[in-house]
């Protein structure tokens, strides 16, 4: 079997501002305390599976090229795809698994990660993606890794899974039901009890031919312009994600339920899941207070002080000009922020 990991390095990660911007997003920022980028970690996760850096590919948007060079220098430039604007996943998807077609054949199993996720176990994740990588071998199957709930999430998608196929590489799979976006907390607690759904990680592994058939069946114009004029097409595609193009539309979507640790790391909430925090806070700044509870601070310069007095359930993020202060309960609302920036010329500099 050959096994082609592609890397999706093309998000904004807009969330993590102000440590995130237009340059520096998300996946070339470390959060997990590794010392290593998101990116580098994602990569070095794949690399055996991969067989080497030969074998891994990544896709990426045109203003985050150099940095992924910088990140990755020994990805072979031939396998750096760069989209000349963002279009979302579908594109990114379609026109990589083209190119890994022509290049081997249309029987080579490709997998896609994102690149700003954490994962806690190697072996347990490497386990995982052979046993998909089989599933996907033996069978028509476009296979998604769905991560077993812990709690009632709102703010993931699940996976309802159907009729049981088997177990591969000892793991069970399923035929998918349906998917589900970001549910209210009430139908969030229903998924939960049933044991019947799994978030949605955002992962893929498929066979190339399988894949581009169904694409070509569920999305024909966007696999008409991309046959025909390549990379070339951008300017024309449609902007749409890889779930709304094909996986909600498609017979062949199956699940392996999994169990590893895994994060998508949506926003500065996040690093309270990762870092173990001083007391009641999470403290990756040098900060005192009084009275402070429940807070995360985060500095990119560890000689600012940060001090505090009777704060509860607040983020703090202080990065070059730029702080953010923030409840912990509105974090979600950083895009609509970085939108206001956006729409005035004296704020160019913080983007």
């Amino acid at each position: 079997m050959v096994f082609t990991p592609v890397i999706l390095a093309g998000g904004k990660g807009e969330r993590f501002w102000p440590l995130s911007r237009f340059h520096r997003p998300k996946q070339f920022l470390s959060l997990d305390g590794s010392g290593k980028s998101l990116l580098q970690s994602t990569a070095d996760r794949l690399l055996d599976l991969a067989g080497g850096w030969e074998n891994l590919w990544t896709i990426t948007a045109s203003h985050l090229a150099d940095g992924v060079r910088e990140q990755l220098p020994q990805l072979p430039e031939a396998n750096l795809l760069v989209e000349p604007e963002g279009r979302d996943t579908a594109p990114a998807v379609a026109w990589t698994t083209l190119e890994i077609a022509k290049r081997y054949d249309e029987n080579a199993v490709v997998g896609f990660f994102p690149a700003d996720h954490w994962i806690d176990d190697r072996t347990t994740f490497n386990n995982t993606l052979k046993a998909a990588g089989e599933l996907a071998t033996n069978r028509d199957a476009i296979v998604t890794l769905g991560v077993k709930p812990i709690y009632p999430s709102t703010g993931y998608g699940y996976i309802e899974q159907g009729e049981p196929v088997g177990e591969f590489g000892g793991l069970p799979a399923y035929r998918v039901t349906r998917f589900t976006e970001k549910p209210d907390e009430a139908t969030a607690k229903t998924f939960l009890e049933s044991g019947r759904f799994s978030w949605n990680s955002g992962i893929f592994i498929f066979r190339a031919g399988v894949t581009l058939s169904e694409l070509r069946s569920h999305a024909p114009e966007l696999m008409r312009q991309l046959s025909k004029n390549g990379v070339g097409a951008y300017p024309t595609l449609e902007k749409i994600s890889i779930d709304y193009a094909l996986m909600e539309k498609t017979d062949l979507a199956y699940v392996l339920p999994v169990a590893f640790g895994w994060d998508d790391l949506g926003d500065w909430n996040a690093l309270e899941r990762l870092q173990s925090g001083n007391g009641a806070n999470v403290e990756l700044a040098r900060h005192t207070g009084r009275d402070t509870q429940g807070s995360i601070f985060y500095a990119s310069d560890d000689e600012e002080l940060i001090v505090t007095i009777g704060l509860e359930d607040i983020v703090v993020v202080r990065d070059g000009k730029a702080t953010l202060i923030a409840s912990k309960s509105r974090t979600q609302e950083i895009k609509q922020v970085l939108k206001q920036l956006k729409a005035n010329p004296e704020f160019e500099q913080f983007l």
